[in-house]
């Protein structure tokens, strides 16, 4: 059994990040890895104190080796070749320009992924915004919209969705959600509208203007073929989620091929392919690109560095959390839609949405319905299913860290001169301006 201190160096590596920015921000910033390398470290010190020390090598290996590694390249990867597009226009952002993008980038998350819609539109949008100084809400709203409700529609929108699709569920299943979608966003999209009418006017009326001299609006896209390597990445996570499920890519017995590293991990083949396909196509799209464009996208390596580091160390502390939920999870007394949504969701806030979506789907699993979704943990009825997979999907909007795109828009804002609010002042607006809209879905669709 797993002791609930142990998941005291997670809460620490939360309130750090929550807490150092806002009370010794230069602190912070010289010393966020050394916080990151203490709680990981108090981490494996206290697990192996508690269990022993082979069980916390395999525990470290199997999170980094299955979990970190496909997660930060596919992150990588995506980072590159959304940075060498670029867009330029003189296009002023309006409320209705705002609207417009942010539904579009909704849109194109179930198509590429809401990392790669959130590298791929995050840039446009601040560039056609620039002029304004009040600007911070539409990079909020941008988070709440493109980098995760965008994803609810198919298996690469968002990973939770692809592992329920390596378990059995159809691809198309999530489609489903489009109802649901499409109510939040109208929501939203009203109040966005209202707040950045509201903004729009006070900088005006304060002397800020657009660049609107000339007689026609022009726009202008360059490194247009990377979206090439954007297919090549989409593709590499459909196939780790296909080809496990081949003969070819299975022993005797069932398990997928792959190099064993240690007696309980093994790094499959189809997470190799997928692997060197992502790198492939970051390669490729630096190779093919000037270095113009990324200049003109004012690209560096921080955005990427500060998620590889902060992650590296939430993966590591996070382990023991989600052990002692999967031991406790079948012993919730959960049955009802509404408790696997808000269950699902508010662990999804904090915890990486991936295993905390395998953990709800595994007890729905194990509740014994004879109807429903056939997959590989059991039948789940639709509407559990449905549940599970918006609660994963919608409420990692509700942190920074409650997806990876998140941080990595609130540190590209950063970057070009927009002032995002702290951990605690992000998260008001999200409980003001989303918990209503779930309490909306819980009663017209999880009730």
């Amino acid at each position: 059994m797993i002791p609930t201190w142990l998941i005291i160096p997670f809460a620490g590596l939360l309130l750090s990040i929550a807490l150092g920015p806002i009370l010794a921000p230069d602190w912070w910033d010289r010393h966020e890895t050394h916080a990151v390398i203490f709680w990981s470290l108090l981490t494996l010190v206290l697990f192996t104190l508690r269990f022993n020390g082979y069980r916390t090598l395999t525990l470290v290996t199997d999170c980094l080796v299955n979990d970190y590694l496909t997660f930060i390249v596919l992150l990588f990867a995506l980072y590159c070749v959304a940075g060498n597009i670029s867009f330029e226009g003189d296009l002023a952002g309006s409320p209705r320009v705002n609207v417009f993008l942010l539904v579009t980038g909704s849109l194109l998350s179930s198509m590429i992924g809401t990392t790669g819609a959130s590298m791929l539109m995050v840039r446009p949008v601040m560039k056609m915004n620039s002029w304004r100084h009040q600007r911070y809400h539409i990079m909020i709203f941008f988070i709440f919209t493109i980098s995760n409700m965008g994803g609810c529609l198919t298996p690469v929108g968002d990973p939770p969705l692809l592992i329920g699709f390596m378990r059995g569920v159809p691809f198309t299943w999530s489609l489903r959600n489009f109802p649901i979608l499409v109510l939040n966003l109208a929501v939203l999209m009203v109040i966005f509208y209202f707040i950045d009418r509201r903004a729009y006017r006070r900088d005006v009326a304060h002397g800020h203007r657009p660049d609107i001299s000339r007689p026609r609006t022009t726009i202008k896209f360059d490194g247009l073929h990377n979206l090439i390597f954007l297919v090549m990445i989409v593709a590499a996570v459909l196939l780790s989620g296909i080809l496990p499920g081949l003969k070819a890519f299975q022993t005797a017995d069932g398990a997928v091929k792959g190099i064993h590293l240690l007696k309980d991990v093994t790094l499959t083949w189809p997470a190799v392919i997928e692997l060197a396909m992502l790198l492939l196509a970051a390669w490729l799209s630096f190779r093919t690109t000037s270095p113009s464009v990324r200049r003109r996208n004012h690209m560096t390596w921080s955005a990427i560095q500060e998620v590889a580091v902060l992650f590296i160390g939430i993966f590591i502390t996070m382990q023991p959390a989600l052990l002692l939920l999967k031991a406790k999870g079948p012993d919730l007394g959960m049955s009802q839609t509404w408790q696997f949504f808000w269950s699902t969701g508010f662990l999804s806030s904090f915890l990486d949405n991936t295993p905390t979506y395998m953990v709800f789907l595994t007890t729905a699993g194990t509740l014994g319905f004879k109807t429903g979704i056939a997959t590989a943990l059991g039948t789940v009825p639709q509407a559990l299913l449905q549940a599970i997979s918006c609660g994963a999907v919608f409420m990692g909007a509700m942190t920074y860290i409650g997806n990876a795109p998140n941080f990595m828009v609130k540190t590209l804002a950063q970057e070009n001169g927009i002032n995002m609010p702290s951990f605690f002042g992000y998260m008001k607006w999200s409980l003001a301006v989303l918990l209503p809209v779930f309490l909306l879905d819980t009663l017209l669709f999880f009730h």
